[in-house]
């Protein structure tokens, strides 16, 4: 098979985790008879600096008219101070827009080499951890109206959080669909008690869930959620969840499993193209010293071979081989421990794609 795949290298460690992601697809398309076409997308602080604007149309087009887009991490702070209106974040969900992405998906799993690395008590981590979270992109506080303005003699600001719905059965869709493709428990996180927005998320859920009758249904106000997560995480399945809401949840989902750095996440839409890319930031402080750890970039790379390319064995490879990698006792810095080898960027993603 021939895949054409945006690449969006970013900034501050980006380059270095594409470059190893890279890698390992190479190898994967050798293995399998594939040929992967790799088309420059810039976006984000790099792209500012190169063109004026995070996102240009160019790059836009680019990922538009390829099979998937692969995306590292953008932002630093040499961009922290510009003009809000051009900040490399304001790429990334002019990106999602266009593409029409509405569903993040993101797992939290721990895999099991690194279970002490877990800041949980040893006998919760024993219980597992492996549940998805599904959450609604292109919505909400972050696509609603912005205003700063003065109030009685004082400055003032509000953001509105709006969703109509459409915008919320399509990602109610998305996470009963894949609550089908797992356990079938799916579990709707809102505030229903205060939003009016949320109580019609839970309406819609309601409605739904009818026609979904083999997935056992509960609704959880996003607080209790919160604290859910840390206290017995192998309760949950599925979580789905509007915007605001799965920023803030996936990211402590993430951490639970020991290191932000292994977690990759994935934005579709209506069609199969989407956008892949890890969870984590482009931790600036460390770019360029062979310091970072590639293993969310290169697991990022095996669900877009599964979720857009369909290549289910190509991911299995890339998945069984970071396994083989960390039980060798390879570790980057952000998660060695005592009696394991520390090794850089490039030496994990060459150990990766030799396993493969």
């Amino acid at each position: 098979m021939e895949k054409t795949i945006a690449i969006i290298r970013g900034d501050g460690i980006g380059p270095e985790i594409m470059a190893q992601a890279l890698a390992v697809l190479d190898v994967v398309a050798n293995k399998f008879g594939h040929t992967f076409r790799y088309e420059e997308a810039p976006m984000g602080g790099n792209a500012i600096d190169a063109f004026g604007v995070p996102l240009p149309e160019s790059s836009l087009k680019t990922c538009l008219a390829s099979d998937s887009a692969l995306l590292s991490a953008i932002g630093g702070p040499k961009w922290d101070t510009i003009d809000p209106a051009i900040r490399p974040e304001k790429g990334l969900l002019a990106l999602r827009a266009g593409m029409g992405l509405y569903a993040n998906l993101r797992p939290s799993k721990l895999i099991p080499q690194l279970k002490e690395a877990s800041p949980l008590r040893a006998d919760i981590v024993e219980r597992g951890i492996d549940f998805m979270v599904v959450r609604e992109l292109i919505g909400g506080a972050y696509f609603g109206e912005h205003k700063t303005y003065q109030r009685n003699g004082e400055e003032a600001a509000s953001d509105v959080m709006a969703y109509s719905q459409h915008e919320i059965e399509r990602i109610v869709r998305v996470g009963f669909d894949t609550a089908m493709k797992r356990s079938k428990r799916l579990c709707s996180v809102d505030k229903a008690n205060v939003l009016d927005s949320s109580k019609l998320w839970r309406k819609i859920v309601n409605r739904i869930a009818e026609e979904y009758p083999e997935v056992e249904v509960r609704h959880m106000y996003v607080d209790n959620c919160s604290m859910q997560i840390v206290r017995d995480p192998s309760q949950f399945d599925v979580i789905v969840t509007e915007n605001l809401f799965g920023d803030i949840l996936s990211d402590e989902a993430s951490q639970i499993t020991g290191s932000i750095g292994m977690i990759p996440s994935s934005a579709l839409g209506e069609g199969t193209r989407g956008l892949y890319e890890p969870i984590h930031g482009s931790a600036p402080d460390i770019a360029g010293q062979d310091l970072a750890n590639p293993i969310g970039m290169i697991l990022a790379a095996a669900m877009m071979l599964r979720y857009s390319l369909g290549m289910p064995a190509e991911a299995d490879a890339i998945e069984t081989a970071v396994n083989k990698t960390l039980e060798s006792g390879l570790r980057t810095g952000d998660i060695m421990e005592p009696g394991k080898t520390k090794v850089g960027c490039a030496a994990m993603g060459q150990a990766i794609a030799a396993a493969v």
